[in-house]
């Protein structure tokens, strides 16, 4: 049986030897967890193979062989959408439920509307809420333009929703579930070509659809969902990119008699890697994710500073001896062209509709700057829309750095991961509720993940930083990457009014990153003969022992997860539930 463990069959970038013996500072880096990696041939290392279900596995099942293999080929894709499509029929769920405009639809939902009925958001009249979810029929969309902070592609996506099913709470949260099913999807493929496992890419996946937080923002007309969504497709996309780059690399070095690939340094240096179309979609996901919010810039940053260390460590892989010259030399203007460009261009497209609509009395806000206050200047060779959107965007920007006014639910990103002080969207007392004792129910919808879920993310991200530091596992460092990108940057503002719903930008590297933990408990199978996780120089002879305590244990952490998600539903759903329940799930104070 192969190894089900991350770790067991990917090596790192470079220092991959057959027995070296190991340096002086690898000898005194052991005291702090590091050890030297097994040995692994060049082409394995640069397109590492896909892990299988050992033949004990399915003698015990009964499965005949060839059977077996096309098991294997369709779990590929088959386990995938299995697990998004329970994914999609736990968020679409009485989806319509609350009716009601939850927290923050009050803004993105019926700027939606505006957008999908006359291309530019509109200012709607205090205290209409109640009108549309009475009859949403009549109530006209205003044509005075409204003043909004955010871009417009993710009030498009919900608006789409809103055209298909109407001005409904089912409506306007329509597209954000398939967004958040989709994005299951995505991150059951995302994990398997991470950890080279079809089992831990969908346990991957599996993990971020019992999340709390990422099931209520599926459910909700927020833009935050979106965002992720577009992130999540962008890594993935430079991830396929980087297994397109390295095999390209691989097809160009030398082969020896034995048929061994071997590095050559003149090639690693100087071969170009033409074509990358899967680095141009991941500038559009970028730019899409940048036109939702605007921390999607912080992202894009990121992201082109990882895939360009991923392409220097492919080519030090290959042999190049000055690997980031020869990055320099190839591939950071190639990187920078098909992601930065794509991604502005793709922004400004994004404002088409505001751009467009521009007769009197029927244009977006600040639209005729440009021909009124802001004649004049040294920018006036620029189209007039163009300054005008510039401008728009500057008032925008002050906006957001000078939001300090208080609110209930604001949180410390600190607290975030330990889900401090979470979001409450929505909350019905009921009086004369037959299953309580105190006559008394409550309905909330509550922005939480599942608490034992981010609890355990706590300690996978230590592990995740330790992998990535004392045992160069490129895989850690792009978990850590995501994870730091979507959070990070909120740091900066910590004057500013936030919220720890803005963390599901990064839900699913954290769930990434739990998967990684548990592909280490598990460890490898004892009968590979592999060093693994401990850096044994010969197979564990107790290997299959270890072995069966961790899938014990990671068995009882994942279903302690799905036990908590579905505990915590009520709280995720607005289910009426007895006050006294609902005390019961406030495990913490500040909960409340």
């Amino acid at each position: 049986m192969t190894s089900t463990a991350p770790e067991a069959r990917q090596g790192q970038d470079a220092g991959e030897q057959h027995g070296p013996e190991p340096t002086s500072w690898q000898r005194r880096l052991r005291r702090f967890g590091h050890s030297p990696r097994p040995g692994i041939g060049l082409r394995e290392r640069l397109i590492p193979p896909y892990t299988r279900p050992g033949n004990q596995l399915w003698a015990v099942l009964g499965v005949p062989p060839l059977l077996a293999d096309r098991l294997v080929r369709w779990s590929a894709w088959g386990g995938p959408l299995l697990v998004a499509a329970v994914a999609g029929v736990l968020r679409f769920w009485k989806l319509g439920s609350p009716h009601a405009v939850i927290f923050d639809e009050t803004y993105y939902a019926k700027d939606s509307w505006a957008l999908i009925n006359q291309g530019y958001e509109g200012a709607w009249p205090k205290d209409v809420d109640k009108l549309i979810l009475n009859d949403p029929s009549q109530v006209p969309v205003p044509t005075d333009p409204g003043y909004v902070v955010h871009p417009p592609v993710g009030k498009w996506i919900i608006g789409i929703g809103e055209q298909m099913f109407g001005f409904t709470p089912f409506g306007w949260r329509f597209m954000v579930a398939v967004l958040g099913t989709l994005s299951v999807l995505m991150l059951c493929r995302i994990g398997r070509r991470l950890f080279r496992s079809t089992f831990l890419g969908c346990l991957a996946g599996g993990l971020l659809a019992v999340d709390g937080l990422h099931f209520v923002m599926s459910r909700t007309a927020l833009l935050d969902l979106v965002l992720m969504f577009f992130v999540l497709a962008a890594f993935g996309c430079l991830l396929i990119d980087r297994d397109w780059a390295r095999r390209r690399l691989a097809a160009a070095l030398p082969v020896d008699e034995e048929g061994v690939l071997r590095p050559d340094a003149r090639v690693a240096e100087n071969l170009r890697l033409g074509w990358r179309p899967w680095r141009i979609a991941a500038g559009v996901s970028l730019g899409l994710a940048f036109a939702t919010k605007w921390n999607g810039l912080y992202i894009m940053v990121a992201f082109g500073l990882m895939t360009v260390l991923w392409d220097a460590g492919a080519r030090r892989a290959a042999g190049a001896v000055r690997p980031y010259t020869a990055v320099l030399r190839r591939d950071v203007l190639p990187a920078f062209v098909s992601v930065v460009p794509v991604a502005v261009a793709t922004y400004l497209a994004s404002w088409t509709g505001w751009i467009v609509r521009n007769s009197p009395g029927h244009r977006g806000y600040y639209r005729d700057w440009a021909a009124t206050e802001g004649k004049g200047g040294h920018w006036t060779w620029l189209p007039d829309w163009l300054r005008s959107l510039w401008h728009y965007e500057y008032q925008v920007y002050e906006f957001h750095v000078n939001l300090t006014s208080g609110h209930t639910y604001q949180s410390n990103p600190w607290s975030w991961i330990v889900l401090g002080r979470p979001v409450s969207y929505f909350y019905e007392e009921q009086n004369g509720c037959p299953t309580s004792s105190t006559g008394k129910c409550a309905r909330e919808v509550l922005a939480i993940g599942t608490p034992l879920l981010w609890w355990a993310a706590c300690f996978a991200l230590v592990y995740v930083l330790w992998r990535w530091i004392f045992r160069r596992d490129w895989r850690a460092g792009a978990i850590a990457c995501g994870v730091a990108a979507g959070w990070v940057p909120w740091f900066l503002y910590q004057e500013r009014t936030i919220f720890l719903f803005y963390a599901v930008v990064f839900v699913p590297f954290l769930c990434l990153a739990v998967t990684m933990m548990i592909g280490a408990m598990l460890g490898p199978a004892a009968d590979t003969g592999e060093r693994y996780e401990l850096g044994l120089a010969k197979p564990d002879p107790s290997g299959e022992r270890r072995r069966t305590l961790g899938a014990v244990a990671a068995g009882v952490l994942v279903l302690l997860i799905i036990w908590n998600f579905i505990y915590f539903w009520p709280l995720y759903t607005g289910t009426s539930i007895p006050e006294d329940s609902w005390r019961d799930r406030m495990w913490l104070d500040t909960w409340i």
